[in-house]
């Protein structure tokens, strides 16, 4: 059988090549990733310029919207974690059925995910936000609702390619979504080149249509490459393999249960924020906008850690696994200092691109001080949990990260906010104090388990 596209090498490298392969790969994997956040920081920043209320909508309806989204991330990683073995091991059947069933199951999960949405609509005073922010909600909160069917479509597709060592025309191709979201953005929120002037729910009309020109083109592009032919499914409409889609579940179900326990954690820190106010709800989106955008580079760091360490292990080369984590933990550790460094040198001006509301820049800026902070422990954690998707170690991570989330960041994160007073800065004292637990405890466990 055709080995992957680039498959492991025969030899055991040296530390320094080890880095360096994960680097490559990293690399356009960091970008592809950040393309993905873009889009969500293009539409806060030309929110921000219509006005406080809008942003802080936007900051409710992403809080929510997070939630599926990242659960689709950690399920659908599942096809790169199949894809990956299958690609050290030479087996193109198992590639090919791995994405026919996570394009279904992406389907799936965007469909219910619109309905639910949908059922919800009626229900987002229950939040407890205040009643000008609830009231501008629903439209863009139910497109980009409805936007989840092809980002989650193409997040499988463009899974799978990254996992075949393929992931720089997926790069190029969220770039220009990224570039076609903001002119949509220009032209739906503010009324540009003829179209009408919808504010906040004109950006969620340039998300949905950016994502289904997205997914369209990667869907197109990875059915003509020539380099992926031997690993695309032959046939679509021949249903799901329910053997395969039974190993994909039990794969991305604690995965996706693993992310959610994270996202989940900030979603209801949203909510206590908001309960605060307008301006801290703001403040707090500006800071988890720029947290969630940094976080996207040890993301990208953990994606390859995950496709090498499949490869690695459906390979056999076992002995290499160690090495490949060292370097992901030292690739990470850099990205945090610059992130560190980026938010204690800076964090005015960076504010300041999203809002003029003076009163909203100055509580942002001990928000991103805090954030900076977490930012060591954060890529610590994820970079030790893709490594253990790499051996498929989903259930126990998933657990512990459950637990560290609910059990002590989020009761840190009332207790330092409200009970002592602190308000929004006391809330991301508590979610620093969790990330840095969860890279601890998973840091050991993937050291551990990458040795057997």
């Amino acid at each position: 059988m055709k080995q992957c596209p680039a498959s492991p090498l025969k030899h055991r490298p040296a530390f320094g090549e080890e880095c360096g392969a994960t680097l490559r790969l990293a690399v356009p994997l960091v970008f592809g990733q950040l393309a993905q956040m873009l889009i969500g920081v293009v539409d806060t920043v030309m929110i921000g310029r219509v006005g406080t209320v809008p942003l802080a909508a936007a900051a409710f309806a992403n809080s929510l919207l997070m939630v599926p989204l990242v659960f689709g991330v950690g399920l659908l990683s599942s096809v790169s974690m199949q894809t990956a073995r299958a690609g050290g091991a030479g087996d193109h059947r198992t590639a090919q059925a791995t994405l026919r069933n996570g394009v279904g199951v992406a389907l799936v999960l965007g469909l219910l995910c619109t309905m639910g949405f949908a059922l919800l609509l009626p229900w987002l005073a229950a939040f407890g936000q205040p009643a000008e922010v609830v009231a501008a909600t629903p439209v863009y909160l139910f497109t980009c609702a409805v936007s989840l069917v092809p980002a989650l479509v193409g997040m499988a597709l463009k899974n799978q390619a990254d996992a075949l060592n393929a992931p720089w025309t997926p790069l190029w191709i969220m770039l220009g979504g990224v570039g076609l979201n903001a002119l949509l953005n220009a032209a739906w929120i503010h009324g540009y080149a003829g179209f009408p002037a919808c504010g906040l729910e004109g950006a969620g009309y340039a998300t949905l249509t950016s994502r289904l020109v997205v997914t369209a083109a990667l869907f197109v592009w990875m059915g003509r490459s020539v380099r992926l032919k031997d690993w695309m499914p032959q046939q679509w409409g021949c249903g799901l393999e329910l053997a395969g889609l039974g190993r994909l579940l039990r794969l991305g179900l604690p995965a996706g249960l693993h992310l959610l326990a994270e996202v989940s954690m900030f979603m209801v820190a949203a909510l206590l924020v908001g309960s605060l106010g307008v301006v801290p709800l703001a403040a707090h989106q500006i800071t988890l906008t720029c947290a969630s955008v940094t976080f996207m580079v040890p993301l990208g760091i953990s994606m390859a850690i995950t496709v090498r360490v499949g490869e690695l292990t459906g390979a056999g080369q076992t002995q290499r696994r160690h090495a490949v984590l060292l370097g992901g933990w030292a690739l990470g550790g850099l990205a945090a200092l610059g992130s560190m460094a980026l938010f204690f040198g800076l964090g005015r001006q960076v504010a300041w691109q999203f809002v003029r509301d003076p009163a909203v820049v100055q509580l942002a800026l001990p928000l991103l001080i805090v954030a900076g902070f977490f930012q060591l422990g954060d890529a610590i954690q994820v970079i030790s949990a893709g490594a253990l998707r790499g051996v498929q170690d989903v259930r126990m991570p998933a657990l512990l990260a459950c637990g560290i989330y609910w059990g002590v960041a989020l009761p840190l994160s009332w207790v330092v906010g409200f009970a002592m007073s602190y308000g929004a800065w006391g809330v991301w004292i508590g979610l620093a104090a969790g990330l840095g637990v969860a890279g601890v405890v998973l840091g050991r466990r993937a050291w551990l388990l990458l040795a057997e």
